[in-house]
């Protein structure tokens, strides 16, 4: 009996102890979730209206996680508050959106349109469908990796770029869209440029901006409040 219940206790500490190998790094602190982290970003923006009408404009977003909760399939979703200010001083209610992830995939919701804005672990051989959870046609995202990469004169060591379109037929439209993200930090660049060139037979490929946006941010601060 006295053996029986010394093997049985063998069997319990060793079925206990592990076998020295680190768990993966999959690469989950390239976005940090967290509640009471807070970005803010300085914004570079012009919105074309028609040829040779355009209005650009300079300002600030804060995106701040302001609390979590467990989602209908059990996963737990991330709420962000994005606010708006011309100064940093005086800040408005811009916009509201969730992060998540789910099966590796970093998903963000936003007026009712949910994107694939990065899979885990960042592999510059991954490519996906960022609009898998929606129902709009299919946008291949692909990764990038990017060393000593700076950023409104921050240096970040270890960043990826995420090409999410690169489309220009120097004729109709132009559609350059990218995202980084550093790790330990989160997005720190944003980059997208949607135009509609005007087709006329008169300004047929003279790539006259008929409309569209330009939006350009860049990370300025970040931690936690």
């Amino acid at each position: 009996m006295r053996k029986f219940l010394l093997y049985f206790l063998l069997f319990l500490i060793t079925g206990c102890q592990t076998d020295g190998t680190a768990p993966a790094d999959l690469g989950y602190d390239y976005m940090p979730l967290e509640v009471s982290r807070f970005w803010i970003y300085a914004v570079d923006e012009t919105v074309y209206y028609g040829e040779g009408d355009q209005e650009s404009s300079t300002f600030y977003y804060r995106d701040m996680i302001t609390d979590s909760y467990i989602g209908e399939e059990g996963l737990l979703i991330y709420r962000v508050v994005r606010e708006k200010s011309q100064d940093q001083s005086n800040w408005q209610n811009h916009s509201v959106y969730t992060l998540q992830v789910k099966k590796g995939a970093l998903l963000r919701s936003s007026q009712n349109l949910t994107i694939v804005s990065f899979v885990f672990p960042p592999d510059p051989q991954n490519s996906w469908d960022g609009n898998v959870y929606n129902s709009q046609i299919e946008d291949i995202y692909s990764l990038e990796s990017l060393t000593a990469y700076e950023v409104h004169g921050n240096t970040y060591q270890a960043a990826v770029k995420v090409l999410q379109e690169q489309e220009d037929d120097q004729i109709t439209i132009r559609d350059n869209r990218y995202e980084v993200y550093a790790k330990g930090v989160g997005l720190v660049e944003q980059f997208i440029e949607k135009l509609s060139y005007c087709s006329r037979n008169d300004c047929l490929g003279e790539q006259i901006i008929e409309n569209g946006r330009l939006s350009h941010l860049k990370l300025i601060n970040n931690g936690q409040y």
